[in-house]
């Protein structure tokens, strides 16, 4: 369960007036399993979301056990010694807060950024393998063809699409690339090279992407890098296209396969970005 969800549960249950304990990470130190900030929550019967696994989240979940049934769940605070104290080999030291699940609770929980915002266009093989793994994923997805029955009503496990999932059917779909956020992630694998000309030019013009992917051979990419340039896209924005998509090192061509080394690629390019936000934010710090 990914962070916006953990959140949406937490609402629910607040709404069901069901007691609940919020397990959240407040101090970690040295190598841990989760970071500050991370999350729990532990009712009678469920445990939604994880702060590990391991000793440590057995403990945590025995003591907000006990606190429910005791009938009053009061705040308070434990720290571990995960070698020491669990035997965990992580060695770390974590601290843990419990705390009943209320309006206060979840006034302080804060609003989860996803971890990128993409466009994906293209309803085939690929790109039903690629939303599949996605609705997995803490991120937002506005999913684009052309053709009316081109979406799947499930997944390809069979599981419904998450709300974060959004399919739209257009006959210009390249013109919904001015539509998405700044900084948006793009991947392009529709039916019709044509098609995936205009769009990745629609991308390319607009310049404030993290990520544009074009599914396809290095010579495909040859071919677009020529075309491009002739109706005068910058080579500095060409230059910045992914063709082939998918991290080095994976050659299998199933989409399933392909769909994994492409959400790696995409995780990789979103860790990139964040640091980056953070050392842009931790520069404008300093110079104030």
């Amino acid at each position: 369960m990914n962070a916006r969800s953990l959140r949406a549960a937490a609402a629910a249950l607040l709404a069901a007036k069901r007691a609940a304990v919020v397990v959240e990470v407040v101090g970690a130190r040295g190598s841990v399993p989760r970071g500050v900030g991370t999350r729990m929550l532990v009712d009678a019967d469920d445990v939604l979301g994880t702060i590990g696994g391991g000793h440590l989240e057995l403990e945590a979940i025995a003591t907000a056990r006990a606190a429910l049934a005791r009938g009053s769940i009061e705040t308070s605070e434990r720290t571990f010694a995960l070698g020491p104290s669990l035997g965990q080999c992580c060695g770390g030291v974590v601290s843990i807060a419990f705390a009943p699940l209320d309006a206060d609770a979840l006034a302080r929980w804060p609003e989860a950024a996803p971890l990128f915002h993409l466009q994906l266009h293209g309803a085939g093989h690929v790109g039903r393998a690629i939303a599949t793994l996605l609705a997995t994923l803490d991120c937002d997805v506005d999913w684009y063809d052309e053709r009316d029955d081109g979406f799947p009503a499930t997944t390809a496990l069979g599981s419904p699409w998450p709300p974060h999932i959004r399919t739209t059917s257009a006959d210009t779909v390249e013109r919904e690339v001015a539509n998405a956020p700044a900084a948006a992630f793009y991947l392009v694998l529709t039916h019709e090279h044509a098609l995936d000309l205009r769009i990745v030019e629609a991308v390319l013009r607009r310049g404030d992407f993290a990520y544009c992917g074009l599914i396809g051979s290095k010579t495909k990419r040859a071919s677009f890098a020529r075309r491009l340039a002739a109706r005068g896209v910058a080579d500095d924005a060409i230059a910045r296209l992914t063709c082939p998509i998918g991290i080095e090192g994976v050659e299998g061509k199933s989409p399933s396969v392909i769909a994994a080394a492409v959400v790696a690629q995409l995780l990789v390019r979103a860790e990139r970005e964040s640091a980056r936000d953070v050392a842009a934010g931790e520069r404008d710090g300093a110079r104030r």
